[in-house]
């Protein structure tokens, strides 16, 4: 074998594996996303368990769309169990909204539908209600993703802080949104508030 042979023989399977490698988008393969490219999806923690984990990646070449992840933990058992659960408010693709979880509900789960037409979302959350606990020391995350079109997570800074609600705003130009994730805590004790 003489020497550019063998500098072939060696070179092909690395060249093969650096165009398989440089070919493939991004982003992490081993996230379990729960939706493909313009899919809709229907996202449920399980019973007794409120999201605390949200992550997106933003694709133009995809329809301007994102891949979702979502993690759940279990409620302090100071909370006791969910006395019930529902589906929320929704919003329309292209429009900016904001949903807190009425009934002093906490975020379980998230739904959302793709529209073509809008190259964007329409989303409703999925809000489950712990006996009579009320929400304080309240506040708004910063904008998720900073940037338009940028990789996003959020995740819940402090154990005993739960997802209430959310603000979002659509950029037309961008066909993209950011989110502002309303955070509380939750009281150890039964409160007279029917919604805060």
């Amino acid at each position: 074998m003489n020497t550019s042979s063998a500098f072939w023989a060696l070179a092909m399977p690395l060249l093969l594996l650096v165009s398989v490698v440089h070919a493939q988008p991004n982003y992490i393969y081993e996230e379990e996303w729960v939706n493909t490219w313009r899919q809709g999806f229907n996202f449920q923690c399980p019973h007794g368990e409120a999201l605390v984990a949200i992550r997106s990646y933003f694709s133009e070449k995809e329809g301007n769309d994102r891949l979702w992840s979502f993690e759940c933990q279990p409620t302090p058992s100071t909370l006791g169990e969910p006395t019930e659960c529902w589906w929320d408010d929704i919003n329309r693709a292209g429009m900016e909204w904001s949903s807190t979880c009425s009934n002093n509900g906490l975020v379980a789960g998230v739904q959302s539908q793709y529209f073509p037409a809008v190259l964007d979302r329409e989303w409703q959350f999925y809000c489950c209600r712990y006996s009579r606990r009320c929400p304080y020391s309240c506040w708004k995350t910063s904008d998720v993703p900073e940037y338009h079109r940028e990789e996003a997570e959020m995740v819940i800074p402090t154990y005993g802080y739960f997802i209430r609600g959310a603000q979002t705003t659509f950029s037309g130009v961008l066909r993209d949104r950011q989110w502002k994730y309303i955070l509380c805590r939750m009281t150890d004790f039964d409160c007279q508030f029917q919604n805060v």
